[in-house]
């Protein structure tokens, strides 16, 4: 039955395919209009734009890609240079300022070519101010600043370009002229009129004067906070509560250590990473103990994950640069070349007709086998499982209950002493039943997931032994399937378990990342390791890597006996 669908299937294919081959030359000889042209650039844009706004930074850096080499077909150096400037700016935003500052330059040729102010210009030198700005190259922020506000633009976005110059002159260390800045566009109608642009121009007033020692930094930095508390500007806000918290640094570092917590709780919120290392910076300069670990920890983290996120982000804007050269090129050679004759076209689409139907044949064969493959080894998993159980019961209970019915029937029991030793006996034996039960018991897998998982593992910290989790409240567990779920209980209990017969750590950290499409678990612990010899003959760790297996995963175990013990475990998302 399945064949006949099949054939079905590719019958009904290859006569679609037939159609629109046939149909193909009839539609080449149509020369699409200017005003089509134009439309499909102004899609590209806004694909472009609602990636951004969704935070899918290489879809949209893409999309912009494509609409520029469309404008350059169309020769429409006003949306080239736009689509340059979102380019840019999303290669600074992800730390890529070297590629940012190329893909800036890129628009030189087309400003200094057009006889006409182009829309975009603007903003080219305000990106290339920002970009130096971040690398502190003030003397050329200054510069392209300069020149951002010589182009025709309206007299708010001249206040904000004016007040990056004064940021500038800070940075460099020249406060006096910053402040001579600041001070008129304090009373700037533009400025006073928009209560964002005020709170940015009186805080950096604030942090001005700070620099300097002057008292009225505190009121100016006060005045910027509550402007943003009233608009709720959410990044200001960010911004208020780190120079604050630097103000108070050497003052008050009670006060200090408040304000960068609220900095850091902001920049968690609106998801910025290079602020949420600033204001981590301030507290662990203002902490100790436990909480100077754990906001280390938390540093070292996100540093290390967010060097290897925007390396691999350059990596990427690089390669659909490429991509795209390759494509103008490949487009060339297709208009040197001559049309292939009617006769030719058909038998290759014939061929590639047999090839599809081919590939259609082999993925639902290959599909099939897959799912066989899968649910033996899910068998094979639940017989490991009932096996372990099996020697489980007969290695910590059999003999313990023999021996237990033995003291019952040759000691007096009417004596307090043999009556306390039975009890405490029997309750061992419960304690080790019920044990058991737990670890194989049944695993919600609804919204109780999550908190019945960190109550598991908040069962074996103890007064020794402190297990930290990172990352768990960042995974989106809903788009895990059940069985996935059962695995991640499983695995991290076995783990815990396995720790605590064998580690003798103090402590323990369980890491939970998302890298595109996979999950990635990392259990690390500081106990006496173990070798390899050793590994292969615990049952337990065994039996946690077939489950690993059968949902089409990976585990790696690091056996360094002198760095503890180490675990690595990644496994599909998605079935």
């Amino acid at each position: 039955m399945i064949f006949r669908k099949l054939h079905f299937l590719i019958y009904i294919l290859l006569c679609t395919m037939l159609f629109v081959t046939q149909s193909c030359d009839k539609i080449k000889q149509k020369n699409p209009h200017e005003k089509q042209d134009l439309t499909e650039i102004n899609r590209l844009i806004d694909i472009g734009h609602q990636h951004y706004e969704n935070e899918k930074f290489d879809s949209s850096y893409y999309y912009f890609n494509k609409a520029k080499y469309t404008a350059e077909i169309k020769k429409d150096t006003s949306r080239i240079i736009h689509t340059l400037s979102w380019m840019a700016q999303i290669q600074r935003n992800q730390g890529d300022y070297a590629g940012s500052e190329t893909t800036s330059i890129e628009a030189f040729p087309l400003i200094a070519n057009s006889n006409k102010f182009q829309y975009g210009e603007t903003n080219i030198y305000i990106g290339l101010g920002y970009n130096y700005l971040l690398t502190n190259e003030n003397d050329q922020a200054i510069y392209y600043f300069k020149k951002a506000i010589n182009s025709k633009t309206d007299e708010e976005v001249k206040s904000d370009i004016i007040n990056n110059i004064s940021l500038a002159l800070t940075e460099k260390g020249d406060f006096q002229k910053a402040i001579q800045i600041l001070l008129p566009l304090t009373l700037k109608k533009e400025v006073k009129n928009n209560p964002q642009s005020f709170a940015r121009v009186i805080d950096n007033l604030g942090y001005t004067y700070d620099k300097i020692g002057n008292s009225k930094a505190i009121f100016y930095l006060n005045k910027g906070l509550k402007t943003r508390e009233q608009i709720k500007d959410n990044r200001g806000l960010l911004s208020s509560y780190y120079n604050i918290s630097e103000h108070y640094k050497t003052r008050n570092p009670n006060l200090s250590l408040k304000y960068a917590l609220l900095a850091y709780q902001k920049a968690t919120k609106v998801n910025s990473v290079d602020d949420r290392l600033q204001s981590l910076k301030a507290i662990i300069h203002n902490t100790s103990g436990n909480e100077l670990k754990k906001y280390s920890l938390a540093y070292l983290h996100i540093n290390d994950s967010i060097t290897k996120v925007r390396q691999k982000a350059k990596n990427q804007f690089a390669k659909i640069k490429y991509d795209s050269t390759l494509e103008k090129e490949e487009n060339l050679k297709l208009k040197t070349q001559k049309i292939l004759q009617d006769e030719e076209q058909r038998t290759r689409n014939l061929f590639l007709y047999f090839v599809v139907a081919i590939i259609i044949l082999i993925s639902i064969l290959l599909s099939n086998f897959l799912i066989a493959k899968n649910k033996r080894e899910k068998i094979k998993a639940s017989y490991t499982t009932e096996i372990r159980i099996s020697k489980k019961l007969h290695d910590e209970l059999a003999n313990d209950v023999y021996q237990t019915m033995a003291f019952a029937e040759t000691q007096d029991l009417a004596k307090n002493e043999n009556k306390e030793i039975l009890l405490s006996n029997l309750d061992g034996i419960y304690s080790r039943t019920r044990d058991i039960s737990r670890e194989n018991s049944t695993i919600e897998t609804g919204i109780q997931f999550i908190p019945n998982l960190k109550e598991m593992m908040s069962g074996f910290n103890t007064e020794k032994v402190n297990v930290l989790t990172n990352g768990m409240d960042k995974i989106h567990w809903k788009d895990l399937d059940n069985n996935k779920k059962i695995i991640v209980y499983r695995v991290i209990q076995e783990l815990l378990v396995n720790m605590k017969k064998h580690s003798k750590c103090s402590l323990v950290v369980i890491t939970f990342k998302k890298d595109k499409n996979k999950l990635q678990i990392d259990y690390t612990d500081n106990g006496i390791g173990t070798v390899n010899n050793q590994l292969n003959s615990k049952n337990g760790l065994l039996n946690m890597e077939n489950r690993i297996r059968a949902a089409k995963g990976s585990i790696t175990f690091d056996t360094k006996s002198d760095k503890g013990f180490r675990v690595g475990i990644i496994f599909p998302i998605e079935s």
